[in-house]
C-alpha cells in the first residue's frame, strides 16, 4: 500500500448529539433525553491508481489536475482546481484556465512543477501527458496524494475509462453521477455495435500539417483503440510505430485498401497544429487518388470532434460511438 506522509489516515469522525429537554408542569419537572444514532463519514477512501493502492481524501479541498481526461468530468461536477496545465487546455475549460487564481502548470515539454508545490494540493491528478513527471511531483510534494488514473496501453479504453470515472466518483462523492457517465458510455457503445457490418472494412487515419497519418486498429491514437472495442473490420492491419501521432502512410496505399469506412482525428483542429490550418475534410476529399475509394465516394466519411485530441475522456468517446452508431445506422 502507498501511503504519502502527512496525507489524512482515514479516521472516522463521529458524531454523537444529545438532546435534553426539559418541561415544568403545575409544579412538576419531566425530563427527556433523546440520543439519536451515531453517524460516521470517512475521510478518505482507499483505490487503486496506476501505481498501487493508495489512500485518498474524500472531497479534496485543494485539487491539482494534469491529466486532460479529467477535466470536463472536474468542471462539470464544480470541482475547483489550485493548479492546472493551462497550456494544453485549449479554449474547452474557461472556468480553470480564465481563472488567474488557477496556477498555471505549463505544458508537459516544459512543466513548471514549482507551481504544484505553490498550490499545496491535498490531491494531484498526475498521469497520461505529465506521466513522465510523477517521480518529481511526489517527491516534491510529500503531503498530497498523487494519483494517475489515465488509461493504461495494454487495456481496453472503454474498461480504463469506466475505471478513471468510477474512482473520481469514489474521490468527490459523485459515485451517482459517474454510474449515469459510464451508462452513456456503454449504450453508445452498443448502439454502435448493432450498427457495424462486420464485411465493411475501416480505416483510421490522422491529420496535421496537411498530411494524413495512419492510425493502427488497436494501438494507434485514439481512434486506433476504437476497433476493439467495436469489433471494427480493418482494411490495412499494421502495428503502430508512432502510438502517438500516426504513421505515415501514402494516399495510394489507401487507395489499394479501399476501406468502406474512414475515421479521421484532425489533430490540428484542436489548436495544437502551427501554420495555415487545412482541416481533415479539405484534405481527405480533397485528394484525387482517394476520391474513387468506397468511403469517400460514398460520403462514409467520419471525422471526430476537432476537440477529441485535447480531451479523449469518456464523454467524448461516448460522443463517437454515438456518431459513428449514426453514421452505420445511416447507411444501412
Amino acid at each position: 500500500m502507498r501511503l504519502q506522509s502527512g496525507r489524512r489516515t482515514g479516521a472516522l469522525v463521529a458524531l454523537t448529539a444529545t438532546t435534553l429537554v426539559l418541561s415544568a408542569c403545575a409544579g412538576a419537572a419531566d425530563a427527556d433525553t433523546e440520543e439519536p444514532a451515531a453517524s460516521t463519514a470517512s475521510t478518505t477512501v482507499e483505490i487503486d491508481d496506476n501505481h498501487g493502492t493508495i489512500t485518498v481524501p474524500v472531497l479534496p479541498e485543494r485539487v491539482v489536475a494534469l491529466d486532460n481526461h479529467v477535466f470536463e468530468t472536474l468542471s462539470s461536477w464544480d470541482v475547483d482546481l489550485v493548479a492546472a496545465p493551462k497550456v494544453i487546455m485549449g479554449d474547452l475549460w474557461p472556468v480553470y484556465t480564465d481563472d488567474e487564481a488557477v496556477l498555471d502548470v505549463g505544458s508537459h515539454f516544459e512543466p513548471n512543477l514549482e507551481a504544484i508545490i505553490e498550490a499545496q494540493p491535498d490531491l494531484v491528478i498526475g498521469g497520461y501527458r505529465f506521466a513522465e513527471s510523477y517521480d518529481d511531483i511526489t517527491a516534491q510534494n510529500p503531503d498530497a496524494a498523487v494519483i494517475e488514473l489515465s488509461p493504461r496501453e495494454d487495456q481496453d479504453i472503454s474498461a480504463e475509462l469506466v475505471r478513471q470515472i468510477e474512482i473520481l466518483g469514489q474521490v468527490f462523492d459523485r459515485e451517482d453521477d459517474a454510474a449515469a457517465l459510464v451508462e452513456a458510455l456503454n449504450d453508445s457503445v452498443t448502439a454502435a455495435t448493432e450498427a457495424y457490418d462486420t464485411s465493411e472494412t475501416v480505416v483510421g487515419l490522422i491529420t496535421s500539417g496537411g498530411e494524413i497519418a495512419y492510425s493502427a486498429p488497436v494501438t494507434g491514437r485514439s481512434i486506433g483503440t476504437v476497433f476493439p472495442t467495436l469489433g471494427l473490420t480493418p482494411a490495412i492491419d499494421l502495428e503502430a510505430d508512432d502510438v502517438s501521432h500516426g504513421d505515415d502512410i501514402s494516399v495510394e496505399a489507401i487507395a489499394a485498401a479501399n476501406p468502406d469506412w474512414i475515421i479521421v482525428l484532425d489533430r490540428d483542429g484542436s489548436g495544437v497544429g502551427e501554420g495555415e490550418y487545412t482541416s481533415a475534410a479539405e484534405i481527405i476529399t480533397g485528394s484525387e487518388a482517394l476520391s474513387a475509394v468506397t468511403a469517400v465516394a460514398e460520403d462514409q466519411v467520419i471525422y471526430l470532434d476537432p476537440s477529441f485530441y485535447l480531451s479523449e475522456d469518456i464523454q467524448a468517446y461516448t460522443a463517437l460511438y454515438e456518431q459513428i452508431a449514426q453514421a452505420f445506422s445511416q447507411s444501412a
